[in-house]
C-alpha cells in the first residue's frame, strides 16, 4: 500500500474511537495520504470517552490535514475523484442504514456516496449494538453491494448485548490492502 489517498471517516460509536485511532496510526505509517472525515456528531460532541477538541487535534496531527466535517466539503470527493479508498471506522448502525439506502445527510455518508460513484472501494468497520437486530438487513444489503468491504467482525458481548457486533480494528490495514485489490479479507465472521 503506497502512493494512495485514503479517506478515514469517524462515526459516533464513541467507545471504539480509541481502537479506530490505533488503526489510523498504523495506516499512517505507510507512504499514503490520509484525508480525515468526521460526522458532525463526532466533530462536535464531548463524551465520557473524551473531548471533541482533543480528538480533532489528534486526528489532524496524525493525518497532517484538516478534517472534512460538513456535507459541502465532502461532496467534491466524487466529482473531483479525490480518494482511492475510504475507511469508515467506527461505522455505526445509523451510518450502515444510510449507506445501504443511499441517504446522504452527514459528511460521512456524503463522502461514501460521492466516492462510490467512482466505483472505488469503501471499507466499513462495524461497531453497533443492533447489528444482529434492526441493522442486520442493512448489513446484508451492503455485503451484496459492489465495492463495499467489511473489516472482519464478531459479537463483542453475546450474553450482555446479544445483537452487538464489533470489528477487529487491528485488521483495518489488511482489509484495506485486500479491498484495494478488489477482494474481501476472509473470514468476515470471526
Amino acid at each position: 500500500m503506497k502512493d494512495i489517498t485514503l479517506g478515514y471517516a469517524f462515526c459516533g460509536s464513541f467507545c471504539t474511537i480509541k481502537k479506530s485511532l490505533a488503526a489510523l496510526k498504523e495506516l499512517a505509517k505507510n507512504d499514503i495520504k490520509i484525508k480525515p472525515i468526521m460526522s458532525q456528531i463526532v466533530y462536535g460532541t464531548d463524551t465520557r470517552f473524551g473531548k471533541a477538541e482533543d480528538l480533532i487535534r489528534e486526528v489532524e496531527e496524525i493525518c497532517g490535514e484538516k478534517i472534512i466535517h460538513d456535507i459541502t466539503a465532502a461532496e467534491p470527493i466524487g466529482p473531483k475523484n479525490l480518494l482511492d479508498i475510504i475507511v469508515v471506522s467506527p461505522c455505526t448502525g445509523n451510518t450502515i442504514a444510510k449507506t445501504a439506502l443511499g441517504i446522504t445527510d452527514t459528511p460521512v455518508t456524503m463522502a461514501v456516496k460521492a466516492h462510490l460513484r467512482n466505483r472505488k472501494p469503501v471499507v466499513l468497520a462495524i461497531a453497533t449494538n443492533d447489528a444482529l437486530g434492526a441493522s442486520a438487513k442493512n448489513i446484508g444489503l451492503l455485503h451484496n453491494t459492489a465495492n463495499i468491504f467489511f473489516v472482519p467482525y464478531r459479537q463483542d458481548d453475546p450474553y450482555g448485548k446479544n445483537n452487538s457486533l464489533v470489528c477487529d480494528f487491528s485488521l483495518i490495514p489488511a482489509t484495506v490492502e485486500k479491498a484495494l485489490a478488489g477482494e474481501q479479507l476472509q473470514p468476515v465472521l470471526l
